[in-house]
């Protein structure tokens, strides 16, 4: 009898809570950021100008923003996008680290409470901040690395915090405008599982 007893206690298994995204938020992240990447390419190319949107990095604020990931998990999605980067022309490894820092500063507003009103700042706010995180590493690494002790005359600051700000602000407005109707599309799916 004892003998039952202890084999039923070992085919309970305990359900705990578990860690990390679920399969839903990883596909979510991967169609968000190929969707980025593919406009990126495309539409990206359709601006001739130094202030254009970066729609990976809109995306990854987006998915972060829809998810809300722990740091880790965050800093992966950061690393993710950072890697999607290289395929486009540009400077190489440098988008790991822009991209890595900006995914933590945007799973960090996840953490601020905010109102629960029907129109939130949060999206706008945290996207444009982000974004800003994310171009303010991109050109310390890119001054660190290559200007630095280098007998090469930089290009002015002052032309590349207008390509941040300028890509910072329409981001910002690309993820504002998409949070609300896929944060409802969403939810709409998940009450009909």
């Amino acid at each position: 009898m004892e003998q039952r007893a202890e084999l039923r206690k070992q085919r309970v298994v305990s359900a705990g809570s578990g860690e990390g995204l679920s399969i839903s938020d990883v596909i979510l992240v991967g169609v968000l950021l190929a969707a980025g990447a593919v406009l990126k390419f495309f539409v990206g190319s359709l601006f001739s100008v130094g202030m254009k949107p970066n729609f990976i990095i809109a995306m990854y604020c987006l998915s972060i923003l829809i998810i809300r990931p722990k740091f880790k998990e965050a800093a992966v999605i950061g690393l993710l996008a950072g890697a999607i980067c290289q395929f486009f022309p540009g400077t190489p490894y440098l988008n790991f680290v822009s991209e890595l820092v900006g995914a933590v500063v945007m799973a960090a507003f996840m953490r601020i409470p905010s109102g629960k009103g029907r129109f939130s700042l949060m999206p706008v706010i945290s996207t444009f901040i982000s974004t800003l995180a994310s171009g303010f590493t991109f050109i310390a690494a890119m001054y660190l690395i290559f200007y630095a002790g280098a007998n090469v005359k930089p290009v002015p600051l002052a032309i590349f915090l207008g390509i941040i700000f300028g890509t910072a602000a329409i981001n910002s407005v690309i993820v504002q405008i998409l949070y609300v109707p896929l944060k409802l599309a969403l939810k709409k799916g998940q009450d009909q599982q």
